[in-house]
Formats: structure tokens, C-alpha cells, sequence
């Protein structure tokens, strides 16, 4: 039996994938399992939302994905109508057009940087918890099973989550009422056209259509990814395979040229269930991403909230496996994402009411469309999406424009806090005792003169105050950091007082 892992997450898509990294760059002993022998190089998801970018970029491993990219959006959508990204507040104002697998394989392939390791065609089969760890079975490719001790545990194992089942989770909800398929194919030439490789991408297109949903997207290389909802998906089976006659009958219904299909590299198909984990937590055992909730794909903000469930988790869970977590800091990745989730399956159903053919919903998308002419309803939808107006309730001062806000531009590369404030201010002097937890950086955006911000390793502000007011800084690093320690500080690079030991 393994005792000397501390984290083992099930799954190593996207998001349990960016845990895993951010378990690595804290220390912490983690490992990942998956079912599957090796990448699939199929990707549902093909975009970045600006504050996932954000995410990546705080630590550095935005530039990287980025040469893996296929095209920036400068948009976004709700229900097909578009978004203008560019009146957003952020670095990052456009969509990234990225393959999820792109993303997955450059996450894999930087946890090499801390050992941990991806364990594949080991399927997590079963797992009880104690007091002081969980003991999970495993089920490896030669049938053997064997047997792994960790302190917790987290199910990043999509909807049809494993662990969530295991846990005897309730994930309320409903099922599907709308069928619909996704299709990478290869299409050949239409006569006098490229292969497609210089196709600018398009915000899809979803107006409502008896005919139904047909949406196609350049991949380049003569590969496309089509989009497919009509009466001949309606109730089939969602483990029937995707059939060469339905992707044609699609296609002639995609505006443009007539296209032959030459060859279906992937498809599968989905519905618009929508459902939720009743908690996100139950003693050691965590969910995110599709495991915590289902929706449909409207908007591409799956992958998005995965990896931002992630980020949210990965510090709060470093903390309290290096023994400085203050009380109850880990139930607070529930009650601060458990609600994103809910909102985000709530604007997912609204979308897919306002792509149904029925003259009423048809109705209310010609008055959404007009509302979104003006630019502060079509800003406040538009961060939504993008994911960049998520506020999470924090004590202190509710006016602040700041305080449970992210710091856009803050490069976060260590995982430490870290506190803006004048060098040789009160609350610079009163933070030494969180040397190692927290960091001061040298250069960096900086607060109003006169006033500090102490962000949190995921780069949301958790307290904003006067730089004097030194009693305030000193409850919020208690209530976010743990008790102060002496310092101990190492020279040296951009920043200062940091020591990874926590």
C-alpha cells in the first residue's frame, strides 16, 4: 500500500490536470490516475475564456499554451448573438482557440517540473474514507487491482464521475431534453478553396431552425469541427455512434460552399443535461469540473469552469496538506464555487431555450439581441461568459470595488499570496510574520496611495484597507494564511520573504 501520497486526483483532464500542477508547484506529494492508457488527442472543448487565460498567465504558462493556439476571438456569445470582449477589464480580451488536448498535453507535460505522475490505464474502482486518509482501489491494465493511502482525494473524472458515484453524491438536476452531436471531419476542397488552414474562425451560428443546429469551425489541414442539432438526433441513444449520414445531412445545411465529407476522425454525441453535485466536499473527498456539474456546451464555458474550480482549490488544498490552513479554509472552495456553477448551468438553459424554433423563445432572442445593442448590457453578459465578473464574498469592506474581485495583470508565478503596499508602511512591517505564505513583490501593480490589497494565491483580492491600518491586515492574514510564524526570508529574485515551506 502507498502511503507517501497526500493528494490522488482521478482524472487527468483539463482540470484535474491544472490541480495537479498547482499541488506541484507547492510541494505537495500528488498523484493523477486515469482509465485511459493514453491521450485520445480528441478534444471536446476548443477555447480559453479571458479569466482562464488570466489563470494560466499568473503563473506563467499562458505564453506556452499560446504557441499551441489556433486563433484569438475577440468575442464571445450567448446563444449565437455576439459579445464584445474588447470593453472588458483584462489583459486577455479575446477567446483563445485552443484544442482541448493542446491544453491537456502541455499541462501533462509541465508536471514533469515537480515528479508528479500521471498514472494511466489505472481505473479508480472504489475508495473509503477515515479520519485520516482515504484508501482507494485501483484497477490496473493487467486486471490487477492494488490498493493507494492518501490524505484526500478528488474526483476530476467528468460527468460520469466515479467518485461522485461512489460517494453517493446527490447531483440534482435534470436530464437532456435537446440531443445534439459534435464531429471532427475531414472535408475535402470545395473547388477554387484552400483546405481551410486560413479559415478565420466565426462566432456559431444559432438562430433557431426547424432544420436544427449546423455549425462548422476550420481546424485547419482539411479537418473542421462541426456542431450538429436536428430531429434525427432527438432521442437517440447517446452512446450511439455518430453515423456518416447525419454529419452529410448536416453539412448541407452549413452556409457556404457545398462540402464532401471525406472521413470522420471523432464524434460523439450530448445533450443539455444540467445537473449539480449537492456539495463539492464530503470530508476528504472533493469534486471539480464535470464531476461537481454537467451543462450544455453553450457559451464555451466547460472547460473553463473546470479549470477555474481548480485554481480555486489547488492553494486551499496546499495549505491544509502543509499544516498551516486556517480553520474551516477548505469548505470555502464550496461556498465560493459551488455558486459560479450554479450560475453558469442557469445561463447555460437560457441559451438553449433561445436556440429552440418556437415562435415564443424566437420572440424574446429578437429582444435580447436588441438589448445587447447597448454596450453596458452587452459588457455585463460578455464578462459573465469570459468569466471575469466572478465576485467572491469576503469579509471586510462590501463598497471596495476591489475586495473579492481578481487583480487582473498580477503575475502570481510562486502560489504565495501576495500584499500591495508601500514598503514602509504599517501593514508591510505587521505581514513578516507570513513569510513564506505571503510575498511582497518588488515590481507589480500597486494599490491606491495610501491603501493595500492582500491577494490570495488565486489572484482574488481577500483584503483592502488603509496601508496604516495594520490590526485589519493582520485578522485577514489569520483568516486566510493561518497564525503568523517568525519569518524567514530568502534574497534574491523579483520578490521578497519567500519560503516555500509555508
Amino acid at each position: 500500500m502507498n502511503t507517501d501520497i497526500e493528494v490522488l486526483i482521478a482524472g487527468a483532464g483539463p482540470t484535474g490536470l491544472l490541480l495537479a500542477n498547482e499541488l506541484g508547484l507547492a510541494g505537495v506529494r500528488a498523484a493523477v490516475v486515469e482509465r485511459l492508457p493514453q491521450r485520445t488527442g480528441q478534444s471536446k472543448a476548443l477555447n480559453l475564456q479571458p479569466r482562464t487565460a488570466e489563470v494560466l498567465d499568473c503563473r506563467g504558462w499562458l505564453e506556452p499554451v499560446l504557441d499551441r493556439s489556433l486563433a484569438l476571438l475577440p468575442a464571445g456569445h450567448f446563444a449565437g448573438l455576439p459579445l464584445d470582449y474588447s470593453a472588458l477589464d483584462t489583459t486577455f480580451p479575446h477567446q483563445v482557440g485552443i484544442p482541448q488536448a493542446r491544453v491537456e498535453e502541455f499541462l501533462e507535460d509541465h508536471l514533469a517540473e515537480y515528479g508528479v505522475p500521471v498514472l494511466r490505464g489505472r481505473e479508480l474502482t472504489s475508495f473509503r474514507q477515515d479520519e485520516d486518509g482515504v484508501t482507494t482501489t485501483l484497477l490496473g491494465p493487467d486486471g490487477a487491482e492494488c490498493t493507494v493511502r492518501a490524505a484526500y482525494l478528488v474526483g476530476a473524472d467528468g460527468g460520469r464521475s466515479t467518485v461522485r458515484r461512489v460517494l453517493g453524491m446527490p447531483f440534482p438536476g435534470r436530464d437532456g431534453r435537446v440531443g445534439m452531436a459534435v464531429a471532427d471531419v475531414e472535408l475535402a476542397a470545395a473547388q477554387g478553396e484552400s483546405d481551410g488552414s486560413g479559415e478565420p474562425w466565426r462566432l456559431p451560428d444559432l438562430s433557431p431552425d426547424p432544420a436544427g443546429v449546423a455549425f462548422l469551425l476550420p481546424l485547419g489541414g482539411g479537418v473542421h469541427r462541426l456542431i450538429l442539432g436536428g430531429p434525427e438526433q432527438q432521442g437517440v441513444d447517446r452512446d450511439a455512434p455518430v453515423t456518416a449520414d447525419e454529419v452529410r445531412a448536416a453539412l448541407a445545411r452549413c452556409p457556404g460552399p457545398p462540402r464532401e465529407l471525406r472521413a470522420i476522425r471523432w464524434a460523439s454525441r450530448f445533450t443539455d443535461a444540467s445537473r449539480q453535485a449537492e456539495r463539492y466536499a464530503d470530508g476528504r473527498v472533493l469534486l471539480a469540473g464535470d464531476a461537481a456539474h454537467i451543462h450544455a456546451p453553450a457559451g464555451g464555458q466547460g472547460l473553463n469552469l473546470g479549470m477555474q474550480d481548480a485554481f480555486n482549490l489547488g492553494w486551499k488544498l496546499a495549505a491544509v496538506t502543509r499544516g498551516w490552513a486556517p480553520d474551516g479554509l477548505l469548505a470555502t472552495y464550496h461556498a465560493e464555487r459551488h455558486p459560479v456553477g450554479a450560475r453558469v448551468l442557469a445561463n447555460t438553459r437560457a441559451q438553449m431555450v433561445l436556440t429552440l424554433p418556437d415562435p415564443d423563445a424566437v420572440a424574446v432572442r429578437e429582444l435580447l439581441a436588441d438589448l445587447l445593442t447597448a454596450p453596458e448590457a452587452n459588457r455585463r453578459v460578455a464578462a459573465m461568459i469570459a468569466g471575469t465578473d466572478i465576485r467572491y464574498p469576503m469579509p471586510g469592506a462590501p463598497d471596495h470595488p476591489l475586495l473579492g474581485a481578481r487583480a487582473p495583470g498580477l503575475r502570481l508565478p510562486s502560489g504565495h499570496g501576495t500584499l500591495l503596499a508601500d514598503a514602509a508602511s504599517a501593514v508591510a512591517a505587521a505581514a513578516a510574520g507570513w513569510a513564506g505564505r505571503i510575498v511582497r513583490p518588488d515590481r507589480g501593480p500597486a494599490a491606491d496611495s495610501g491603501e493595500a490589497l492582500l491577494v490570495r494565491p488565486d489572484g482574488y483580492v481577500c483584503w483592502a484597507g488603509r496601508d496604516d491600518d495594520a490590526d485589519g491586515l493582520r485578522a485577514a492574514l489569520t483568516r486566510w494564511f493561518g497564525a503568523p510564524r517568525n519569518p524567514t526570508v530568502r534574497s534574491g529574485g523579483p520578490s521578497r520573504a519567500v519560503d516555500a515551506s509555508g
